[in-house]
């Protein structure tokens, strides 16, 4: 199991934005390289077909323009991973969870079952496809939606009807509100909103800890679920709670799990996250009310100060900086710091912060800001989803390493600095200084340039509205693209050079470090 999820609501976060970010790590013994896409919606499938699953789902006809973060290889399908669409809707799919067996006894996951026999045999038995999963959702969702909750609403429709073979954690979002959605078995789920003030943690784990289900199945402000979930939790006892109403579920208890491995792979990353934003609470005390193995660790809650964009970017790298676990520190023992595992991995394809900015236009309302390979090794660099194409940079990422590849760069640099951590720490931590300092200044001006824009594409609305004037809305939409993809190639111009120049330092300083190294120099030199 892969990937960490953070998810700030908008009062928490520094600039009013919601912001959901999501390290996409891949499973052990396998990398798989990312790359920065628009999809258009010439592009999009009216029939759909699952790679792995090989379910069939036919599409709208009305899909919108969406800027995705994909996998480079179709072996797994498009494995979309994390998008925005031009309505300013985000999603990062998916946070690998689990359930426990009750739960997959009561509602199995529908899994691909191969044909059997030979077609026109009295014993043949054809193909069954399974559900829905990690490579289909974004693909399914993100182009018909408007809202957050129109995606809640799709997403869970679409698992009712086709099921899905994996469990995991969805996270979608506007400029107004966080979803979190955690599949429940094969064909159920909840959803539960992330309130404004708070942040919530996931960690390959089914993370909502409270539920309300009056909520759910009443007026819906917090709280959505599959429509049988009441019935399905009574009839297969699943409520395992002993002193609390009917209608306020403990999650966790009826559908999670709390192991051993959790306790090493999961539970740490919780409490590693939240000892970061709520430094003044004991968490390193023998008396600390949550330990790196706690299974009651909260979900959400409210940070002591607000979260900021660098904030995001040190927890999806984080590696227990500042503990006995840290692989890289000197506290402990060398056992203390392999113990638990890392947020920032070896293992991670991309970091994306998805942030919609609620006092900004429309038109520039969305910034994804992306990095590639090991997050101890990179920096987040903001890039606009309202775009018409993105910089080759990003979008060409070849199958074969290349230094003309943001990702393959980013893996050469790790794996090189790796060893030599400490002597490399000043030229990476410099490069990310500048990569993000310029970033922000780069959104700021690009903003401000904006205005004119927006304005001539606002008449256009406003013209469009009257029964005139919508080629005239179309086209101000349409410039405000191409201006966005502009400000994205200059984006990524700094960050190739930038990263050149950290490669250059890195294979510098690793170089004098090997081991077959020798100081003396023959007379010409």
């Amino acid at each position: 199991m892969s990937c960490t999820t953070i998810l700030i609501g908008k009062a928490a976060s520094y600039n009013g934005a919601t912001i959901i970010a999501r390290d996409d790590d891949s499973g052990s013994g396998r990398y798989d390289p990312k790359r920065f896409v628009v999809v258009r919606p010439e592009d999009q499938p009216r029939r759909y077909r699952s790679v792995l699953s090989h379910v069939e789902i036919d599409l709208p006809d009305d899909p919108c323009r969406y800027t995705i973060a994909p996998n480079v290889l179709p072996n797994r399908g498009v494995l979309a991973e994390a998008g925005i669409n031009e309505h300013n809707v985000a999603m990062s799919a998916t946070e690998t969870i689990a359930v426990n067996e009750r739960v997959l006894a009561a509602d199995p996951l529908v899994e691909l079952r191969p044909a059997q026999g030979k077609p026109g045999d009295a014993d043949y038995v054809p193909e069954r496809p399974g559900g829905i999963g990690e490579e289909d959702i974004i693909t399914l969702v993100l182009p018909y939606v408007a809202t957050a909750r129109e995606g809640v609403i799709r997403l869970g429709g679409l698992l009712e009807r086709y099921g899905t073979y994996e469990s995991n954690g969805i996270a979608i979002s506007d400029a107004d509100e966080i979803w979190y959605v955690e599949t429940i078995g094969g064909h159920h789920w909840i959803a539960r909103r992330v309130p404004d003030d708070c942040y919530a943690t996931i960690p390959n784990q089914l993370g909502i800890d409270e539920f309300d289900l009056d909520d759910a199945f009443g007026q819906r402000r917090e709280h959505m679920c599959s429509a049988d979930l009441i019935e399905f939790i009574e009839r297969h006892h699943l409520d395992m709670a002993m002193n609390r109403g009917p209608h306020h579920l403990d999650t966790r208890a009826a559908f999670g799990t709390a192991t051993t491995k959790d306790h090493i792979y999961n539970t740490p990353r919780a409490w590693y996250m939240q000892r970061y934003l709520n430094p003044g609470e004991d968490w390193d005390s023998p008396n600390a009310r949550y330990t790196p193995t706690s299974d009651d660790i909260p979900w959400c809650r409210e940070p002591e100060r607000k979260v900021s964009i660098e904030d995001v970017d040190f927890l999806m790298s984080s590696h227990f900086e500042g503990t006995p676990y840290d692989p890289y520190g000197t506290l402990g023992t060398p056992e203390s710091r392999h113990r638990y595992r890392p947020i920032g991995i070896n293992r991670t394809g991309h970091m994306v912060a998805m942030e919609l900015r609620g006092d900004v236009p429309a038109t520039h309302r969305a910034v994804m800001w992306v990095s590639f390979g090991s997050g101890p090794f990179n920096a987040v660099a903001p890039f606009y989803a309202n775009v018409l194409d993105t910089p080759a940079y990003l979008r060409d990422t070849p199958a074969e390493p290349s230094t003309d590849s943001y990702y393959w760069s980013i893996r050469m640099i790790a794996a090189m600095a790796d060893p030599h951590y400490i002597e490399c720490s000043n030229a990476i931590e410099q490069y990310a200084e500048q990569v993000r300092s310029f970033g922000h200044r780069h959104v700021f001006e690009t903003d401000e340039a904006m205005g004119a824009l927006d304005a001539a594409a606002g008449m256009g609305a406003l013209d469009a509205a009257a029964g005139m004037g919508a080629l005239d809305a179309a086209a101000g939409m349409d410039a405000a693209a191409a201006r966005l993809t502009e400000a994205n190639e200059a984006m990524a111009e700094n960050l190739q050079r930038r990263t050149t120049e950290l490669l250059a330092s890195v294979l510098y300083t690793s170089s004098n470090l090997m081991r077959n190294s020798f100081a003396m120099s023959d007379r010409w030199v």
